[in-house]
């Protein structure tokens, strides 16, 4: 296995692993998963993988939805006495699908580095 493959598994193997653990407590854990999507991006993109894509939009969305919620919490949330209306929860929206997107995207990548390992030992 080249030091490149290497790498590029262990960082997202990595980064899964972290988006798990972030996801326990979603605001506190926010800044943990945001670093988890890099990883696997960066792990993806390391390895060329075919998820490149996926997990890029991943991580932008992941961003954009922790932006939201930091700003947001920052402002003094939404709903109730904050005077914001509970639609503003919609801001938030990319950041459980970005997680999503990217736990099924670092699975993808698991697999095809499975695939390629049981090809090169078979041949």
């Amino acid at each position: 296995m080249r030091r490149a493959e290497s790498w590029s598994r262990l960082l997202v193997l990595a980064g899964l692993v972290l988006m798990w653990i972030g996801a326990i407590d979603p605001l506190e854990g926010s800044i943990l998963v945001l670093a988890a999507a890099g990883l696997v991006a960066l792990g993806a993109q390391l390895g060329k993988s075919r998820q490149r894509a996926l997990l890029g939009w991943s991580f932008l969305r992941v961003t954009a939805g922790v932006a939201a919620l930091w700003g947001l919490s920052a402002a003094g949330g939404f709903g109730g006495a904050s005077g914001r209306s509970d639609w503003w929860g919609l801001a938030l929206l990319p950041y459980p699908i970005g997680w999503v997107m990217g736990l099924i995207g670092a699975m993808g990548k698991l697999r095809e580095d499975a695939r390629a390992h049981a090809q090169s030992s078979a041949g």
